[in-house]
């Protein structure tokens, strides 16, 4: 079974999402997350972490509020935000690190 280590330290531009299901913003993220995967198909792996069964990973990187974005690339944190980020404003903001 493949780790999140193994996940967030490929050649693969991965953007991880760090939600709760209790939380409504983390609900609003969702619609916005398979959109930006329908846009950018095969060029990002999209992952889902729940802060509440993976706690240890949540606090390996440090996460205080849902949702929090953050994108990975050969294990190395890119970018990272919390919030709702908007899909025009998510997809401006990962369009640099594919090229």
């Amino acid at each position: 079974m493949e780790t999140f280590k193994d996940v967030i330290s490929g050649n693969q531009l991965v953007l991880v999402d760090f939600f709760a299901t209790w939380c409504q913003p983390c609900k609003m993220m969702h619609p916005i997350l398979e959109q930006v995967k329908e846009v950018l198909g095969d060029r990002i792996r999209i992952i889902k972490v729940d802060v509440d069964k993976y706690g240890v990973t949540a606090n390996q990187y440090g996460i205080q509020s849902v949702p929090t974005l953050m994108l990975f690339r050969h294990g190395e944190v890119l970018w990272r935000t919390s919030g709702v980020v908007q899909r025009a404003e998510l997809l401006a903001t990962i369009d640099p690190f594919l090229r």
